[in-house]
């Protein structure tokens, strides 16, 4: 996802008077400026670093609707609106059996040791932001039964 199209979504929410949508739209924008900033490039921030920017800022909304409590409910409709609508912009993640056959493509001599450590930290650095770390996880598991 490219800040330009993250920027011009909250652009069109803006003239749309959505509110709603702009602040949501806005809050990625401003994830992925300040990881840009962070990591020294203002000015070109790549869209991996812009992906990885996004999907955190994604989970914290998610772990918003997850801790809000249940009588809250005016609150938590609000937060799954908003989760909602980070998720239009969120990258498409791998599913378990894409992440399944890369591991066994590329990662068969790891995969062979049985050291789930091991395996988990040579894996996170060619998958993080390719797909989710719980799924990452489950498979490797699985692999290593």
């Amino acid at each position: 996802m490219k800040l330009k199209e993250l920027q011009d979504a909250m652009i069109a929410a803006m003239k749309a008077k959505d509110k709603f949508r702009k602040d949501a739209i806005a809050s990625l924008v401003s994830a992925v400026k300040k990881a840009g900033i962070d990591a020294g490039c203002r000015e070109d921030i790549p869209d991996e670093m812009a992906d990885q920017a996004i999907l955190k800022e994604i989970k914290a909304v998610k772990e918003q609707i997850d801790t809000c409590p249940a009588e809250r409910t005016e609150l938590l409709e609000e937060y799954k609106k908003r989760f909602e609508i980070m998720n239009e912009f969120a990258p498409q993640l791998l599913s378990a059996d894409e992440v399944k056959a890369i591991l066994q493509e590329k990662f068969a001599d790891v995969l062979a040791t049985g050291n789930k450590g091991m395996i988990m930290k040579t894996v996170m650095g060619e998958l993080k932001g390719k797909a989710d770390g719980k799924v990452i996880n489950q498979v490797v598991a699985e692999l290593t039964k």
